[in-house]
């Protein structure tokens, strides 16, 4: 399966230490994420990622068009409640609004990531793959 993950500059640190502590799941699929993002967990987990631009220069936008070709089956994006950012607030909004037209399973907390990924472990999220592949036709 193909993961992007992204979090907000607030929540980096709690992603960092959430793809190390399922790091074993996570190295059995593709994974993406934003530029700064990616580079600590890669640095933290060793894990392969493919990096996009950074947030502030289109990284969102190219998440948002990955997903709009179907081409990620779950998105992880820690969020920041509290944030007072517009722009951030209406990026974010745009990506779930996505993920749900295209059936994409989405976390924006720690709760709902550790669900999605103890589903991916358990095969429950193997459904993306019958999708994706019709959809290629």
């Amino acid at each position: 399966m193909n993961i992007t993950i992204m979090a907000n500059d607030k929540k980096k640190e709690l992603m960092v230490q959430f793809c190390t502590a399922y790091k074993s799941v996570l190295a059995k699929h593709t994974i993406s994420a934003t530029a700064t993002t990616g580079r600590l967990v890669a640095e933290a987990t060793g894990l392969p990622i493919s990096l996009f631009l950074a947030h502030n220069q289109g990284g969102h936008q190219q998440v948002d068009a990955r997903i709009a070709y179907n081409e990620v089956d779950m998105v992880l994006m820690f969020t920041d409640p509290n944030s007072k950012d517009p722009w951030e607030n209406q990026y974010t909004m745009r990506t779930l609004l996505l993920c749900d037209a295209h059936n994409i399973p989405v976390a924006t907390n720690l709760a709902t990531a550790e669900l999605l990924i103890l589903g991916l472990q358990r095969g429950d999220l193997d459904w993306r793959e019958v999708i994706r592949s019709r959809r290629q036709y």
